[in-house]
């Protein structure tokens, strides 16, 4: 593996502390991707799925948003604070600006998986200047959830986590690591809530710029989309409002797909819409 890793601690818009981690291969940058992880999860997770994509070139910052990972520790787990879910939100754009600094002339991508699509969402229509492209996975628009819960559509399920993959040792991986799994405190899971629900609004996505690239990937026998009838209307509204969504839908698929038993196309489908919309983002524009 030639990644290079480094772990750095940065400060919200409260003055929080926050952990991140970047992640860059042996070669020239292409693009920078801001990582926002899942409820219950932490980045650390994605670096052996990333892994190829770091290695073509792509530097990526991977935060433990607030109640997760090494930003809560052991003691805040679930807890996102006094600000709520709104200030893990805020989050994302203090680190979009460090790295827009940091990484001065390199196109950055926005990648949010489950939560961290939601939180993407609901960041978009004031940030989107930050960023020249968005990924969204393991994601839905607002609206019921699964009833009696993500697991409950599986008979006499191995684990409480059947739903995040197919692959047993994957679900295994989750179960086994201590910051994963974990409950919100009741403050936190009333903001999540509320902020889960905020509508997908015509007015609000009229600020994001026409054209902006969004990926979309997906498995269609994922609880959260609800067989993808939760999903449609997110698209939708993100087609109606001018932006450029490509949808990849993964037969069979459950809620994680970089950990899914066909990790190797999901992961070499989404490289390749990353260098396209990389190469588009270059490309100069013709004379008029």
């Amino acid at each position: 593996m030639s990644v290079t890793k480094q772990l750095f601690r940065y400060e919200g818009a409260d003055g929080a502390a926050l952990a991140c981690r970047r992640w860059n291969g042996p070669g020239a940058a292409k693009a920078v991707i801001q990582l926002a992880h899942g409820a219950g999860e932490h980045a650390q997770r994605y670096l052996e799925p990333l892994t190829p994509i770091v290695e073509a070139g792509y530097v990526v910052y991977a935060p433990d948003h607030r109640g997760h990972g090494l930003t809560s520790g052991m003691t805040s787990l679930g807890d996102f604070g006094p600000g709520g879910a709104p200030a893990a939100v805020d989050d994302m754009a203090v680190l979009a600006r460090l790295i827009r600094q940091r990484e001065s002339g390199l196109p950055l991508i926005l990648f949010g998986h489950s939560m961290g699509a939601m939180f993407a969402q609901a960041w978009l229509p004031d940030h989107a200047a930050l960023i020249d492209a968005l990924v969204l996975s393991g994601t839905r628009g607002p609206g019921p959830r699964a009833a009696g819960g993500p697991n409950a559509g599986y008979k006499s399920p191995r684990t409480d986590y059947d739903w995040l993959s197919r692959d047993d040792a994957e679900v295994d991986k989750y179960v086994a690591d201590p910051f994963c799994g974990i409950r919100f405190r009741p403050d936190s899971q009333t903001s999540f809530a509320a902020l889960r629900e905020r509508p997908v609004a015509g007015e609000a996505l009229a600020k994001v710029r026409k054209g902006l690239p969004v990926y979309v990937f997906v498995g269609d026998a994922d609880p959260i989309n609800l067989n993808l009838t939760a999903l449609t209307p997110l698209v939708d509204a993100y087609r109606e409002a001018g932006l450029a969504v490509t949808l990849k839908v993964y037969p069979g698929g459950r809620h994680e797909m970089l950990n899914e038993t066909n990790r190797a196309e999901v992961v070499g489908d989404l490289l390749a819409w990353l260098d396209g919309t990389v190469a588009g983002l270059l490309r100069p524009s013709p004379r008029s």
